[in-house]
């Protein structure tokens, strides 16, 4: 199998997943919710009976002049909690729609929080959330520079680890505006709950790959650098995809499936996320490591280049 053959056609399908959903962005921004800027949150416990319906609650807020309010919801023995975000409501915007799901659901509903956050508190998650990729980023080339010091070149292990890191993530961003537009989606908490844990995952992968590649390293002196990625690659490459089947895929498609309206867009974001982190460390990471090593970028602009053996 010449996996490393065929980079290019690789990049290239990457690039068809992420421009569509970059021009989205482009054209009409970051589908954000109110977790990012700013708006009310009204937490609410119904008798299980008498809870209203995700329509319901957003018909109500229609009524009310306002058409991004999301519903969550879970359940216990007898009562319902439902937790409703939605842009800035006034007090008397609030006691209406509390009037509204007394007379006509439950009179006996429990009133548990009502918070408006302002942009600025939005304002700083968002920030944090940046921060924490940065981070992340940089302790990534530190990490995988120090594992790999004995490897030739092994800054460029790391660099190139990001460099996948950073297509996962433009993967689920672009997923988020495709969904957008299509289905209405939002980037919440959730979403950027998901966007972390698929920059671990996406993290875990490319240093197995990156490891089967050390390994081989002094045991494969005779071959050119590219055909020892490429063994390497095959070597890791059931392990990676049946890790990710059988441990996380499989489940992910089943609560996206069968676990309600809150959960489904977060793990739709995971179940792609990991994917694309599967991806990405065997047709993204490994490949560029070669273009780097082979120094393919001249050839680019008409300078020829020769593998190194």
């Amino acid at each position: 199998m010449n996996i490393l053959g065929k980079r290019y056609i690789f990049f290239a399908i990457s690039l068809l997943l992420i421009i569509p959903g970059l021009v989205i962005i482009g054209l009409n921004g970051l589908p954000l919710s109110i977790d990012f800027l700013g708006g009310s949150l009204i937490e609410l416990g119904f008798d299980s009976q008498k809870a209203p319906n995700f329509s319901d609650l957003q018909s109500l807020y229609t009524s009310f002049g306002i058409t991004d309010a999301q519903v969550q919801t879970s359940s216990e023995p007898g009562r319902e909690t439902i937790i409703i975000k939605s842009s800035s409501l006034d007090q008397n915007q609030y006691t209406s729609i509390i009037s509204h799901l007394k007379e006509n659901y439950d009179e006996h509903l429990v009133e548990r929080r009502f918070n408006t956050v302002g942009p600025s508190i939005s304002e700083s998650v968002t920030q944090r959330a940046l921060l924490a990729i940065l981070i992340s980023s940089i302790a990534v080339v530190l990490y995988i520079t120090f594992a790999f010091r004995r490897v030739e070149h092994a800054f460029r292990y790391g660099v190139c680890a990001v460099i996948a890191m950073i297509h996962d993530i433009l993967i689920v961003i672009s997923l988020g505006a495709i969904g957008s537009q299509i289905f209405g989606w939002q980037m919440d908490s959730l979403f950027l709950t998901a966007l972390l844990t698929v920059i671990g995952f996406s993290t875990q992968d490319k240093i197995v790959v990156f490891d089967r590649i050390r390994e081989n390293s002094p045991l494969l002196r005779k071959i050119s650098f590219e055909q020892l990625v490429n063994h390497s690659i095959i070597q890791s490459l059931q392990r990676s995809i049946n890790t990710q089947l059988m441990t996380v895929e499989f489940l992910l498609l089943s609560l996206a499936l069968f676990g309600g309206e809150t959960l489904r867009v977060m793990c739709i974001t995971l179940l792609v996320g990991l994917l694309s982190g599967t991806y990405s460390s065997i047709f993204i990471a490994a490949p560029i490591l070669v273009v780097w090593e082979n120094k393919e970028w001249k050839t680019w602009f008409g300078k020829p280049h020769a593998s190194k053996a």
